[in-house]
């Protein structure tokens, strides 16, 4: 880390680029992705629907529409900035892919529906965005997405944790093919309008939301602050209307208390630019109020900034790396904590399914330093990185460029983390009487540790 207090990865040797415009921004994220899995401008992205119905009270599960919108569980690396081509040749698999062919294909594709197309309600400038927008689709890699002019706009608000919108948690309901309300912030509009988890999104503005992956669905959500955004859920069966002023909401990324036998609780909910600091203040907190041992709860955590994660880990982690990562021409950059704040009292980490992205970085790190023990289920598996580019158009995109590794070199993508101790979620436990069984476990081993 640098005076400025920004994480920096170890330097390797630059490796051949293309040139670039403007300067690179240093803002990593990982987090979650669309139908089924972590994306990452953050890695942000869209969980899938947990696996555990319930789970309130201490952990969500999700995003923040209107704070956190959405591609959590991907690891963006670097923001970079390219000037936006107009013509030219485009290289894709060793051809041209503005060929004379393709161009003339365009052409007749966009004759014929100048001419038989039965509205003309869509301008040329959506359709060019179509056309972007299908290119990067065509790698068939769901962390790969193409971004409008507005879209950049509304993935910029979401590094810093705070919002215009209503404040409350959306993940993907695969079954559904609809974002679903996961949580909601204390004392946000979702709250007073009483919107409750499990409520599926069924309409925001009169637009219906079925097949919207839960970044398009928090983009419709956000808005101006003051603005109004009409909601209508399904909750159950029965179909409900809200009305929600937007306004500034602040995530609280960080939860802590003091359990019995001074046994500290510490939940981060996901990695936003805010998270660190919030984390800092309530680990500090913890401390001096006689700390004996730590509960470290990143279940249903998607992710967010690769930069944050790195922090907290070096509040906890010895000297060595805490992650790092190799791209398609082998070229290898690490992320190490210098050491000076390795955490000395017992730690117990809680992880789930929806644990993904930033949250299994630091759960690999931890777990490959034996310097806590891991309980719950297996983690997400999200073991890839996204770069995002900004054009000097205003648009952008995000592209998926390398592996990321825990420090052991285990490469999770796909698999996840298993923990050292397997405790499912019992939902029905939790909806009777508000037990969190995984939590209690937490508790019992961590006296075991104490005693």
């Amino acid at each position: 880390m640098d005076m400025s207090g920004q994480y920096q990865p170890q330097q390797q040797p630059q490796q051949p680029q293309q040139q670039m415009y403007a300067q690179t921004q240093q803002q990593m994220y990982a987090q979650a992705p669309p139908p089924a899995g972590p994306v990452d401008i953050y890695a942000l992205g869209n969980a899938p629907a947990p696996a555990q119905k319930g789970g309130g009270g201490r952990f969500f599960i999700g995003l923040i529409v209107g704070l956190v919108a959405a591609t959590l569980l991907c690891l963006v690396v670097f923001a970079v900035f390219y000037p936006a081509q107009r013509g030219g040749a485009l290289q894709g698999s060793g051809s041209d892919l503005l060929d004379e062919e393709t161009r003339d294909k365009i052409a007749l594709i966009n004759e014929t529906i100048d001419t038989y197309y039965y509205k003309d309600d869509v301008t040329p400038d959506q359709m060019r965005d179509g056309m972007y927008s299908g290119l990067v689709n065509s790698l068939g890699d769901i962390y790969s997405v193409y971004y409008t002019e507005e879209e950049v706009n509304a993935l910029m608000q979401q590094t810093t944790g705070v919002y215009y919108g209503i404040g409350a948690y959306i993940s993907l309901h695969e079954e559904m093919n609809r974002a679903y309300i996961s949580g909601v912030i204390p004392g946000s509009p979702a709250e007073e309008a009483q919107l409750r988890e499990n409520d599926v999104i069924w309409e925001v503005d009169g637009t219906s939301t079925e097949g919207m992956q839960t970044d398009e669905v928090a983009g419709m959500i956000r808005g101006p602050e003051g603005t109004d955004v009409t909601v209508v859920i399904l909750r159950g069966s029965e179909e409900m209307t809200f009305t929600l002023t937007r306004r500034r909401v602040e995530s609280q990324t960080v939860i802590y208390e003091m359990l019995e036998d001074k046994i500290g609780y510490l939940q981060i909910r996901e990695f936003d630019t805010v998270t660190y600091e919030q984390f800092v203040t309530a680990y500090e907190d913890l401390q001096s109020q006689g700390m004996r041992g730590m509960i470290l709860d990143l279940r249903s955590n998607p992710g967010g900034s690769l930069e944050t994660v790195c922090l907290i880990a070096e509040e906890m982690l010895p000297a060595g790396e805490i992650v790092y990562t190799i791209d398609k021409s082998g070229y290898r950059e690490s992320y190490e904590s210098n050491g000076k704040n390795e955490i000395q009292i017992p730690l117990v980490v809680l992880v789930n399914g929806n644990s993904a992205s930033a949250s299994e970085i630091l759960a690999g790190a931890i777990k490959d330093y034996e310097k806590g023990t891991l309980i719950g289920t297996t983690t997400f598996g999200k073991g890839i990185v996204q770069r995002i580019f900004f054009f000097d158009d205003g648009t952008g995109m995000k592209v998926t460029v390398s592996d990321y590794y825990t420090p052991a070199g285990n490469n999770i993508h796909g698999i996840g983390i298993e923990p050292d101790i397997v405790v499912e979620y019992d939902a029905e436990a939790y909806e009777k009487d508000g037990t969190d069984n995984q939590l209690e476990y937490a508790v019992q081993e961590m006296q075991g540790m104490l005693d």
